[in-house]
């Protein structure tokens, strides 16, 4: 039994930043004092705040040491694993306050959030079963085995209004039942860990921070719809992810809570991984059953939609991680603890993985129904430096952006569909005053045109023509026409191409001409770029009255483009100038503009 347990971060986001090293200085300098018996250093998954990384959380007080550096460790373990002094330099600065230390918890950032999906991430030691069953770990899978029929575990599946999580929002006991419904000699469950899109890492972390709860609920699914076999498909890139599952398997097998016979009910179930080589298109059903089974990524047509025809040719029940990692609370807590939460249609919390400009970085699961103003302002923090915020793009490629002027629509599937939107898998990107909406379209489309399998003209050709024309209009080389045009190739995109990635490419486009048509007809009419992003509409110059002469500007230009004498106000040439503004950002007296 030990006094202290010292919880360090080990998810992706805090190894990058050096937490295995500041582990193993923990330990060693423990040792050193001889405290080995009394306080345990546990490597956790991801406590959901990275911008504060790498996270240390010391029990039983549950002070919270952020930003903490391998320097830091030795006076950690003397002032407060030995003498019992908190270092308070070192704690988050949220959490100090004159009469107390208050905890994680009572951080803005935590308060109103409800964790069910993450409520194990930054708690236990994902590699350590023992600690997932000490959380009410396996117990589901337990109650399904023991007290309940398939029938009746897809019945409160169903009740719960348990909607998937990875994008289009289908209720998830409905497609269980599908698969259910039909008779076959083999039937699979697949977990959908691709998670492709840019700044979305919810799936991931969850993963790596509790991966038994995605078996679990793999066996449960298994047992209701009557497979005996299961695939992890998750990305090769997630390496940490990779290695924290696999262990978890092994563990898993070794208790027999995998494998014949699970808790001697006479029901069997195998799990396996699947590499992923990084294609976006993979997180489609039908490309990724297409790439387990050995081919190359690409989707099929449905129908037949996977139920009847899936994996191997056979009925399949896939989902993705967050939607398995809601299924064991719900078996054990019930259909009505978890429809209790949300709103009437989008029932119980969603991830939310918060991320460009924005205070608070990380991971966010909040009740659905939640608005887009406390998400950004209460849980955020804000935006950084005073700027106004202007839109927050969600669903990542193939979703859209909520602008400033519907901050508090609830976030739920309806809703967001309503403004043109889509919940996505949970990437929510921020952006303030500074970031041009024509070239954020441009970036998701960039990024769709080079996921794009190929296999379907709409999407191979389509997407690419639409690139084309947005790199017009931010050259200041397109017509009032050629937006008419943009708008009717994405209508016949989104009509015509074979799967979810092509239908929904076009999105962010469609909703940046719908919020922000304004920034487009000045990159075409005014030939200006309004947040003076897109280079080609750029041009540089410097204020006479304002310039000292003190010649770092010339000294930092890259192409000579800046000539002047000393104490004397410099000139820019703009037939040199490359528009790089590393000028700018030099200059200590605010003398150079851009327009």
């Amino acid at each position: 039994m030990y006094r202290s347990h010292v919880l360090v971060c080990g998810g992706t986001g805090c190894t990058s930043s050096n937490s295995q090293k500041i582990i193993e200085t923990m330990e060693a300098e423990i040792k050193a004092k001889g405290l080995e018996n009394e306080v345990q250093v546990i490597r956790t998954g991801c406590f959901g705040l990275c911008a504060l990384g790498p996270i240390m959380i010391v029990y039983p007080e549950g002070c919270f040491y952020s930003e903490v550096k391998v320097e830091d460790v030795p006076e950690i373990v003397e002032e407060h694993l030995l003498k019992g002094r908190m270092v308070k330099r070192l704690l988050y600065t949220e959490t100090v306050t004159p009469t107390e230390i208050k905890g994680l918890n009572d951080t803005n950032f935590y308060k109103t959030q409800h964790r069910v999906a993450l409520k194990n991430c930054g708690v236990i030691n994902p590699e350590d079963i023992n600690e997932y069953i000490a959380y009410d770990g396996y117990q589901a899978l337990a109650k399904c085995l023991t007290e309940l029929t398939p029938e009746q575990v897809i019945q409160i599946v169903k009740d719960s209004g348990l909607r998937g999580r990875g994008g289009g929002g289908f209720p998830t006991g409905l497609k269980w039942s599908f698969t259910a419904a039909n008779k076959a000699d083999q039937k699979y469950v697949v977990c959908n860990a691709d998670e492709g899109d840019p700044g979305a890492f919810m799936d991931r972390s969850v993963l790596e921070g509790d991966p038994h709860c995605i078996i679990e609920a793999m066996a449960i699914c298994g047992y209701a719809t009557g497979a005996t076999e299961g695939y992890v498909y998750v990305r090769a890139e997630y390496p940490i992810a990779v290695a924290r599952l696999q262990i978890a398997i092994n563990q898993a097998k070794e208790l027999g809570l995998l494998g014949k016979n699970i808790f001697g009910s006479g029901f069997d179930f195998d799990l396996h991984i699947k590499l992923g080589a990084g294609a976006f298109v993979c997180g489609e059903e039908t490309a990724l059953m297409t790439s387990i089974e050995g081919n190359r990524g690409e989707p099929r047509p449905r129908p037949p939609y996977p139920a009847v025809k899936g994996l191997f040719g056979k009925p399949t029940t896939e989902n993705n991680v967050e939607t398995f990692a809601n299924i064991p609370p719900i078996i054990r807590k019930g259909a009505d603890w978890f429809a209790s939460m949300g709103t009437e249609k989008s029932k119980g919390t969603k991830v939310f993985a918060l991320g460009g400009k924005i205070k608070n970085t990380g991971l966010v699961e909040v009740p659905m129904g939640t608005t887009l103003r406390d998400v950004i302002y209460e849980i955020g923090g804000g935006i950084p430096g005073g700027k106004a915020f202007k839109a927050a793009q969600t669903g990542g490629p193939s979703g859209g952006c909520i602008p400033a002027s519907l901050m508090d629509t609830p976030i739920d599937y309806d809703n967001l569909t309503a403004i043109g939107c889509m919940m996505g898998s949970g990437g929510l990107i921020v952006m303030d005053e500074d970031n041009c909406m024509v070239d954020i379209a441009k970036f998701f489309l960039d990024f769709t045109v080079d996921e794009s399998c190929g296999k379907c003209t709409p999407c191979r050709v389509g997407t690419k023509r639409l690139l084309e024309m947005l790199d017009k209009i931010t050259e200041g080389k397109a017509t009032l026409e050629d937006l008419d045009k943009l708008e009717e190739l994405c209508h016949y995109i989104k009509d015509n191409s074979l799967c979810g990635l092509g239908q929904t490419a076009p999105n962010p486009v469609l909703a940046t001409l719908k919020f922000f048509r304004d920034e487009y007809v000045a990159h075409v009419v005014d030939k200006k770029c309004p947040a003076g992003v897109c280079k080609s509409l750029l041009s540089f110059s410097i204020e006479a009255d304002k310039c000292k002469g003190c010649t770092l500007c010339a000294k930092k230009c890259p192409v000579g483009a800046i000539s002047g004498k000393v104490k004397e106000a410099h000139t820019i040439d703009t037939t040199k100038c490359i528009k790089c503004g590393v000028c700018m950002d030099s200059c200590r007296f605010n003398a150079i503009i851009k327009k």
